[in-house]
């Protein structure tokens, strides 16, 4: 199916992303057959990623707060709104501002006010699976029934990415509203091979903390089907950018084992922690090359190790984890484009769930 432009509704389905970030909900959508025509993102970094990989999609970089259905444009044709305002405040790992008084946690609003501008065909809302949680799922409920009230029929899934083809443990919640019949999310098509860190990254050069190298040759052929597929033929890669860690924070790194964490650490070395018991199992999470990768998120703040060498995980590495193909480049400095891929829809996983939506539309 991919590459496929499907003529439905009476044409081709046309794509608006809202709070696209650097582009990997967009790039699923692409990758499935949907015109994307316009992005809204209001940061500037992931704004020049979004342009610099989707040159034919009109990027508008501002606050969605200001944005209408008329600064978006009128474009005829059957239409899909889709995006996730900033998670942060839904994440598991966010214990103190995971409420209904964190400011960014009622952006969906914004979400729903667009979509009552356009009416488009079909809606789709994505978000980190704490949205389930919060506030006992007031906000998942709230979502539900402004979409219904719009007349759109409703229904919701959470899904692992692992489950489609991507190296990663990553669940995310997804909603989807049609204006002509309810679309069962459930039917994505599963994937029969879990891909594993080693399959996704193996081919990517040896790297050394604090590197900046952004063009490298392969270091071998692909490992898998999954790491050909994101080289697409290519000689080299880009975005070989590694956090250049404190000597003692390399030094930690050291005594951690695949799929070890903090917790193989001496204590005598993790002084800097003022309660190490607070640490979650992701902190200093040395990866396995025989498992997928467990959430990237903020990997950077994470300290997420690379499964053999004593570092952080490079840009590229993390990209090829979200399944982003190695001609993806990001824009903005190490810190920006870590957190650009690191927040991402992996475009693998969002392929699919619009795949199986244009099945049903």
């Amino acid at each position: 199916m991919l590459g496929r432009i499907p003529e439905l509704l009476g044409g081709v389905l046309q794509g608006i992303e809202l709070f696209s970030g650097a582009g990997g909900l967009s790039l699923g959508a692409e990758q499935a057959g949907i015109d994307v025509r316009c992005a809204v993102e209001f940061a500037s970094s992931p704004a020049e990623s979004f342009r610099r990989n989707h040159s034919k999609t009109t990027v508008i970089e501002e606050d969605i707060r200001e944005v209408s259905a008329d600064s978006i444009g009128d474009f005829s044709g059957p239409k899909i709104v889709f995006g996730g305002p900033p998670c942060q405040g839904f994440s598991t790992s966010n214990q103190k501002t995971r409420n209904k008084d964190n400011s960014n946690n009622w952006l969906f609003e914004e979400f729903l006010r667009i979509v009552q501008e356009i009416e488009p065909n079909v809606v789709l809302f994505e978000n980190v699976y704490g949205i389930t949680h919060t506030e006992k799922g007031y906000f998942c409920q709230q979502l539900r029934t402004c979409l219904r009230g719009m007349g759109y029929h409703v229904s919701e899934i959470v899904a692992d990415a692992a489950s489609m083809g991507v190296p990663q443990r990553r669940k995310r919640y997804f909603c989807v509203g049609g204006k002509n019949r309810e679309i069962q999310l459930d039917k994505y098509r599963r994937s029969e091979h879990v891909v594993t860190v080693g399959e996704a990254i193996g081919d990517l050069p040896s790297l050394s903390v604090g590197s900046k190298a952004e063009l490298l040759p392969y270091s071998s052929a692909p490992k898998s089907e999954y790491a050909s597929r994101l080289r697409n033929g290519a000689r080299e890669s880009t975005g070989h950018l590694v956090t250049n860690n404190a000597a003692h924070i390399v030094e930690r790194y050291t005594h951690i084992p695949q799929g070890g964490n903090w917790q193989n650490i001496p204590k005598s070395m993790m002084g800097s922690y003022a309660n190490v018991r607070r640490c979650h199992t992701g902190i200093y999470r040395r990866l396995s090359f025989d498992e997928p990768s467990v959430v990237l998120g903020n990997f950077r703040k994470n300290m997420l190790v690379h499964p053999r060498e004593d570092r952080g995980l490079s840009v590229r590495e993390a990209a090829r984890l979200q399944s982003f193909p190695d001609a993806y480049r990001f824009f903005g400095s190490i810190g920006k484009q870590q957190q650009q891929v690191g927040n991402a829809v992996p475009p693998i996983m969002a392929q699919r769930i619009f795949e199986v939506i244009l099945e049903q539309t």
